[in-house]
């Protein structure tokens, strides 16, 4: 008598979950910047959409993650973002809550950076550009995915800066945003305040 083979799920990982953050309605500087060449490495991110951030390691078993989340939900794009959530956390069988705490590294701000130094900033630049006498607010946070995460929501209360550069890949985060005093000071507190609610270890 025939029998069927029944396919085996995934086995599960010996994968530490480090990173696991919803990006909102994501803003229209932010969302450009992710659809940049270097930025975006999948489908491009649009204005007003919702993305999932996770980081996992080792970072091959990434791939996994992606395998999971497409074949569960295939009207996904998959880019640096977006990923189906329950999806992940059972295939780990991890909560939101075991990801990394995160940890804000430097926070500042500079009045009136002056054109040697804008010349500087400029040469590596992703995004706009700082101009001499302008103030700039420099943030710096690991992981390294939370740099998103603080570009994303600084542009939702502040909308009138300009964002000059993020990262978020690496050993850390980092912002670098440009503007009025008053509206980094704005973005300044707003993220240092998100970042100090978000659950996790360490």
């Amino acid at each position: 008598m025939a029998t069927s083979k029944k396919t085996a799920a995934p086995a599960k990982p010996a994968a530490e979950l480090r990173v696991y953050l919803t990006l909102t309605d994501l803003q229209p500087q932010f969302s450009s910047w992710m659809s940049s060449p270097l930025g975006a490495r999948g489908y491009v991110a649009m204005q007003g959409t919702n993305a999932l951030l996770v980081e996992i390691a080792p970072g091959l078993s990434i791939q996994r993650v992606i395998d999971l989340a497409l074949k569960a939900e295939p009207t996904l794009e998959p880019g640096i973002l977006a990923v189906e959530r329950q999806v992940i956390l059972a295939w780990m069988g991890a909560k939101a809550e075991d990801q990394l705490r995160p940890h804000l590294l430097y926070s500042d701000i500079l009045e009136n950076v002056t054109d040697q130094h804008a010349v500087l900033m400029n040469r590596t630049r992703q995004a706009s550009m700082v101009m001499p006498g302008q103030n700039m607010l420099l943030m710096e946070v690991a992981p390294a995915l939370f740099g998103a995460h603080m570009a994303n929501e600084a542009e939702k209360v502040a909308p009138d800066l300009t964002l000059v550069e993020c990262s978020m890949i690496g050993a850390s985060g980092r912002m670098y945003l440009t503007g009025s005093m008053a509206s980094l000071e704005k973005a300044k507190a707003h993220v240092e305040a998100l970042l100090s609610e978000i659950p996790g270890r360490g």
